[in-house]
């Protein structure tokens, strides 16, 4: 799902799955709409070129709504500078229409030794 689209730049398949109202928070506290977030993959800004989950995600779902926690090492590059790091994803998630679509999420860096 979301890993596979993340890792290929799969443009078409993160607009599938993001809602028309995102608001992603990234670890740096920036706010993006799901139309700068798909257009930093789109642009090739942004560049994964690895995502190993940690343990197992914590996932509650409540209806039409869920919750998936997951933490994940994730590298590749940003503008053209490379990253590695360790960090927690929150998202919330929408039912509509019988379709999952990511409506919040947010991510924070942990430190190496977290």
């Amino acid at each position: 799902g979301l890993r596979l689209a993340m890792l290929a730049g799969n443009v078409d398949a993160l607009e599938n799955m993001l809602g028309e109202h995102l608001i992603f928070t990234d670890q740096n506290g920036n706010r993006l709409s799901r139309t700068e977030d798909i257009a930093a993959h789109r642009s090739g800004l942004l560049d994964i070129t690895a995502i190993d989950f940690t343990g197992d995600p914590v996932v509650h779902e409540y209806g039409d709504t869920a919750t998936v926690c997951v933490t994940a090492n994730l590298a590749g590059s940003y503008d053209g500078t490379e990253f590695f790091g360790t960090f927690a994803y929150s998202r919330v998630w929408l039912r509509r229409n019988g379709s999952w679509k990511v409506i919040l999420a947010r991510c924070s860096a942990l430190s190496s030794a977290g």
